[in-house]
């Protein structure tokens, strides 16, 4: 019952937009504001998103924080690795002044902060950095927390990982995440249309998130990919209104980007 309630707040959040893609903010408006805090998830809201990504890890002590790369060191000029820390020697830390000073004073987010920082109606991409261990975590937080009103996807690159969310959460959809590589001696890119539909068959997920190339991802890949079964698709991380557009035409289920409130204008650039 709760996956056909997601469904429909999904295919409401698209006809609600009218005619165009649901336009999800990577890290939050990060082009703008420090990614992955709590200030980049509400300016993306203020610039029209209508969704939010986040990348999450499991520390120490069994909590889900915010953040993208495995080492504080970027955006808090302090080297710990997330997965080594505790929650309170990360929350020590300041994520927002290596951006601009006037971010100076922000926090690594829990799930839960970013979670509940989600307005009705909207979208929540939770992209998974520490792999299956995270998964049970993730799984009992969902089920303490209050998630009525809002849209949950999952997405990883790991492939063991999505097919333990997929069984573990079954209730959220989960996208496998791909990009693309031309390997020496062969013509083409992999992975191939067909590979990436088995992927998403076997591991019995919703669909596809691919990197936003487009020499890599064609009309002709398109067919090819609904062909094999694979039908929902959504692409990262497209900061040019041209690009954009261009993945709108192939029918993107969604287009992730740091730039919400540029890339948010190709919704009037398609008639129904």
């Amino acid at each position: 019952m709760r996956f056909l309630v997601l469904l429909c707040l999904s295919l409401s959040v698209l006809t609600s937009q009218g005619f165009g893609q649901v336009i999800v903010a990577h890290r939050g408006a990060s082009h703008d504001a420090p990614e992955n805090t709590l200030a980049a998830f509400n300016l993306a809201w203020q610039q029209g998103s209508d969704g939010v990504e986040g990348d999450f890890y499991l520390t120490q002590d069994n909590q889900i924080v915010c953040i993208h790369d495995r080492n504080t060191k970027r955006t808090t000029g302090v080297s710990k690795v997330v997965e080594d820390s505790t929650l309170d020697e990360l929350r020590e830390l300041e994520y927002g002044g290596w951006k601009d000073s006037k971010w100076k004073g922000e926090q690594i987010p829990t799930f839960a902060e970013v979670l509940k920082s989600v307005p009705a109606g909207k979208l929540f991409v939770i992209e998974l950095k520490s792999k299956q261990k995270i998964v049970p975590v993730l799984a009992a937080q969902l089920r303490a927390l209050d998630t009525s009103g809002i849209e949950l996807m999952i997405i990883s690159f790991d492939v063991a990982t999505v097919v333990a969310c997929q069984k573990q959460i079954p209730d959220v959809r989960v996208h496998w995440l791909t990009s693309f590589s031309q390997p020496r001696g062969v013509n083409g890119f992999r992975p191939t249309a067909e590979s990436i539909a088995k992927t998403v068959r076997e591991a019995k997920v919703a669909g596809v998130g691919m990197k936003g190339q487009r020499q890599a991802v064609t009309a002709d890949f398109v067919e090819k990919l609904k062909a094999q079964g694979c039908s929902e698709f959504h692409f990262w991380t497209i900061d040019s209104q041209e690009d954009a557009e261009y993945f709108q035409k192939l029918g993107a289920y969604g287009i992730t980007t740091n730039r919400p409130a540029v890339i948010g204008k190709i919704r009037k650039n398609l008639e129904p």
